[in-house]
């Protein structure tokens, strides 16, 4: 994503693949959709426009507002945007990503590639942060700490070639002892009341709703992908129930049981007890289990995968497809690298962290909002700027001629331009006559005898 953004060199160019963007994708009526709109004063797009452009002319809006009159309104009025309740920001990027993937990526797709939901979730730290609404104190993996903030809990789309992401929820805890702000009292009709419940609910209670929300909108994928902090029998349920398989790896760990050959085993134990694959397989062990919940069982594929960093441990995928070979799992899960690059883009590049300090809960939905839709932007240009698929109707054009041109057919359309070469130079016809005759002695008795070379010593003009 970086190359994108450096690619933007004048400043006219960006503005106007900016403009092309908001009016080709339609985002003035999407957002009207989201109850996103105002009946007097400055519109909304006008608002949404600025502070998208933010951080490709690198301002903040402090900065750009204390040195130039671009934006055309106060700071208040960006305040009051991010603040309302009612603007539903979940269903703006879904219906943005939708209508991205319907629109510019699929038709580059083949319909024969697995498209896939990706789930995971990334620390959204406010470290020194003390009033923020919802606050809490979240465990990061990455380094092994505790940290003050959320924990952005995000859906994406991927063909393997491009991700989109599609909706989040900015996720608290359920615990209210690692709460350190509690939530303010909003109307419990609004779409505010109802992503603070979200944001204190179990993430696996929220991404079943988050898939939702993208299959309401229209967009479909076969497989979500996600990691093992999200792999449990309630979740494959959840979303087996949605009709969607899972591709995931599993914590090896005694807790989870599988049923096996009549017992109840963890995936430890079959691993023990089974016959490893010798030699350099690229999976040392697949299996078929059924998974258990509340009396009720699912067939599962278990892939056992040599750990490249520790060749002495193994990573264990599941998948409920049990069509999948064991080489399609493991491709399959690979593309759920796609949302670690956008988490690192979206904070190193797209200011996620840094440039909303706001301590509403509302703000920072807004703002997450807004850095969606600048990455959903940029895989669009990368994906059209670089995509050799992406030329479009011509590059169609070509194909089904060249698929449609055979090779007697090619034959036939030279000697016809030979034909009108020698009525055009008739006065140089035996010269002509001459190179004929050597192309013929010089070509393949195969392929000279495609040619009626009789007749093109008889042509008459």
């Amino acid at each position: 994503m970086s190359n994108v953004t450096h690619g933007f060199e004048n400043s006219n160019t960006l503005s106007r693949s900016i403009d092309y963007f908001f009016k080709r994708f339609h985002i003035g009526e999407i957002l009207r959709r989201c109850n996103a709109y105002k009946e007097q004063g400055v519109p909304v797009l006008t608002v949404l426009l600025y502070l998208f452009q933010l951080v490709f002319r690198n301002r903040s809006m402090y900065l750009d507002m204390k040195v130039s009159e671009r934006a055309g309104f106060a700071k208040d009025t960006v305040y009051r945007l991010r603040n309302s309740i009612h603007f539903n920001w979940v269903r703006f990027t879904t219906m943005l990503a939708t209508d991205v993937i319907h629109k510019a990526i699929e038709p580059l797709t083949s319909e024969e590639r697995k498209n896939v939901f990706i789930v995971d979730d990334s620390v959204f730290e406010r470290a020194r942060s003390r009033k923020v609404e919802l606050l809490a104190r979240v465990y990061d993996h990455a380094h092994q700490r505790y940290v003050r903030g959320f924990r952005m809990l995000t859906l994406g789309w991927s063909d393997g070639v491009s991700f989109i992401p599609v909706n989040s929820c900015l996720l608290s805890t359920e615990n209210a002892k690692n709460r350190l702000n509690e939530a303010k009292d909003v109307n419990d009709r609004s779409y505010g009341a109802r992503i603070r419940e979200m944001a204190q609910s179990k993430a696996t209670d929220v991404v079943p709703w988050l898939i939702q929300q993208a299959q309401r909108a229209g967009l479909h994928a076969k497989y979500v992908l996600f990691d093992s902090w999200f792999t449990s029998p309630k979740m494959l349920f959840a979303l087996k129930a949605l009709g969607l398989d899972t591709v995931a790896m599993m914590r090896k760990t005694e807790k989870v049981l599988f049923c096996y050959q009549g017992q109840m085993l963890s995936d430890k134990t079959i691993f023990k007890m089974c016959k490893k694959r010798r030699g350099r397989s690229k999976y040392l062990l697949s299996v078929t289990v059924d998974v258990c919940f509340n009396g009720e069982g699912i067939h599962a594929k278990l892939v056992y995968v040599r750990n490249r960093n520790k060749r002495n441990e193994y990573l264990v995928l599941l998948s409920t497809d049990m069509t999948l070979s064991e080489q399609e799992i493991i491709q399959l899960y690979g593309k759920r690298w796609d949302i670690e690059v956008f988490f690192k883009t979206s904070k190193s590049l797209l200011n996620l962290t840094e440039e909303c300090r706001s301590i509403s809960y509302d703000a920072m939905c807004a703002h997450t909002a807004l850095v969606f839709m600048r990455y959903i932007f940029l895989a669009v240009e990368m994906r059209e700027n670089k995509d050799a698929r992406s030329v479009g109707p011509l590059f169609c054009l070509v194909c089904d001629e060249i698929a449609d041109v055979s090779f007697s057919v090619a034959v036939e359309k030279l000697q016809l331009f030979l034909e009108n070469a020698l009525c055009r130079f008739n006065d140089w016809k035996p010269e002509i006559l001459k190179v004929i005759a050597a192309l013929k002695a010089d070509l393949p008795a195969e392929i000279a005898a495609l040619f009626d070379f009789t007749r093109l010593l008889s042509v008459k003009c």
